[in-house]
C-alpha cells in the first residue's frame, strides 16, 4: 500500500528536526523519505518521484539555496515544490532569494504544527489531483489510441466490403456492377476528350473443355491466369472485367485510330492464346486455349450503354462463327428515334 503513497522529502543536517517533522507528518497520508545534507537529497530526487519536498536552508557543504537550485536545472525535477523551513523566514532578503531559488512557499522555525500540516495538505492535494489529471490524460490518449484502431480497422472492412462487392473474388478484377459503372463513366467522360473509347467483349475457347478434363479447380486456376495476363496488358486507365463464367470486358479509353485499336486487340488474342502450365489432381499440364473477341466503338451520346454492349455482343458473335481465336470490330450507327 505504501507504494501507492505519495512521498514527501524532509531535508534536515539537524536529526532532532528530522524526528520532530516526522511526527508531525506521520498521519498526513505520505511516505515520508529523510535526508541528513543537500547531497544526499539531490541522490534521492534522482531516484524517487516527490509530491513535496521541505527543505532545510541552512545546512553545511551545500545550503538549501544550492540544492533548489539545482533541482530547478534539472527537467524532471524543476516541478516538484520545495517549501523552505528556516529561521530566517522573517529576513525579505533570505525570502526573496529562496523565491528566486525556485521555493514555492516558507515555513519558520521553530516549526508550527497547525501550519505545516495544513501547508503539506494543500500540496498533497495538489500533487494527487495532478496525479488523477495525469492518469485521465493517459487514459484517454489510451482510449484515443484504441479508438483510431477501430476506426482504422472498420474502415479496412468496409474498404473490403465495397471491395468484395464491386470485385469478382476469383480474379480480383471488377465484376458486372463496377463493370457498368465504369462504362458510365467513360461515356460522361468522352465527349469532353477529342478521343473516343471503344467496349470489347471476351470470351475463351476452349474452356469448358478444361473444365471437363481436368476440374473445376484447374478451370478456377486457368482463369486467375487469363484475368492476370489482361490485367498486365492493358493501360493503367483501361478497365478489364470479370462478367461471369469465362466472359471478360475490356474498356478501352482514348482510342485515335481503328487499325490501332485493332492491333492492340490481336495482340490480346495473340497473348492468351499462348500455353498456360497448370497443375490438376491428375497432374500437371499445359492448357491451351484462345479467346474470341468483339469489339464496339462508341459512337456517341444518342447510344445508350446497353446498345453499346449489344453491338459489341454482335461483334463477338461473329468472331466465334468465322472461327474464334480473332477480332472483330462492328462499327453501328445508333438508332434513329421515331
Amino acid at each position: 500500500m505504501n507504494e501507492a503513497l505519495p512521498k514527501i522529502l524532509i531535508v534536515d543536517d539537524t536529526r532532532a528536526n528530522l524526528v520532530a517533522m516526522r511526527r508531525l507528518l506521520v498521519d498526513a497520508g505520505a511516505e515520508l523519505v529523510e535526508a541528513a545534507s543537500g547531497n544526499e537529497a539531490l541522490a534521492l530526487c534522482l531516484d524517487h518521484q516527490f509530491a513535496l519536498i521541505l527543505l532545510d536552508v541552512n545546512m553545511p557543504d551545500m545550503d538549501g539555496f544550492e540544492v533548489a537550485t539545482l533541482l530547478g536545472e534539472a527537467e524532471q525535477l524543476r516541478d516538484t515544490p520545495i517549501i523552505f523551513v528556516t529561521a530566517a523566514y522573517a529576513d525579505d532578503l533570505n525570502r526573496l532569494k529562496g523565491y528566486r531559488s525556485g521555493a514555492v512557499d516558507y515555513i519558520a522555525k521553530p516549526v508550527n504544527d497547525t501550519i505545516l500540516q495544513s501547508k503539506v495538505r494543500v500540496f498533497l492535494d495538489l500533487y494527487n489531483a495532478r496525479m488523477q489529471l495525469q492518469q485521465a490524460l493517459g487514459e484517454l490518449s489510451r482510449r484515443n489510441r484504441q479508438l483510431q484502431e477501430e476506426i482504422a480497422e472498420r474502415e479496412r472492412i468496409e474498404a473490403q466490403v465495397r471491395h468484395q462487392a464491386t470485385h469478382d473474388m476469383l480474379t480480383g478484377l471488377p465484376n458486372r456492377a463496377l463493370f457498368h459503372d465504369r462504362l458510365h463513366g467513360a461515356m460522361q467522360r468522352a465527349p469532353r476528350r477529342d478521343n473516343g473509347f471503344a467496349l470489347a467483349l471476351l470470351d475463351i475457347d476452349g474452356f469448358k473443355a478444361v473444365n471437363d478434363n481436368y476440374g473445376h479447380p484447374a478451370g478456377d486456376a486457368l482463369l486467375q491466369s487469363i484475368a492476370a495476363r489482361l490485367r498486365s496488358h492493358v493501360r493503367a486507365n483501361d478497365t478489364v472485367a470479370r462478367l461471369g463464367g469465362d466472359e471478360f470486358a475490356l474498356i478501352l479509353e482514348d482510342i485515335v485510330e481503328v487499325p490501332a485499336l485493332l492491333e492492340r486487340c490481336q495482340h490480346l488474342c495473340d497473348m492468351l492464346a499462348l500455353p498456360y502450365p497448370l497443375d490438376s489432381r491428375q497432374g500437371d499440364f499445359v492448357a491451351r486455349i484462345s479467346a474470341s473477341i468483339g469489339i464496339a466503338l462508341w459512337s456517341g451520346d444518342a447510344q445508350s450503354d446497353e446498345q453499346l454492349i449489344q453491338a459489341a455482343d454482335r461483334a463477338l458473335y461473329q468472331a466465334k462463327n468465322a472461327g474464334k481465336n480473332r477480332c472483330v470490330l462492328t462499327i453501328d450507327a445508333p438508332d434513329t428515334p421515331t
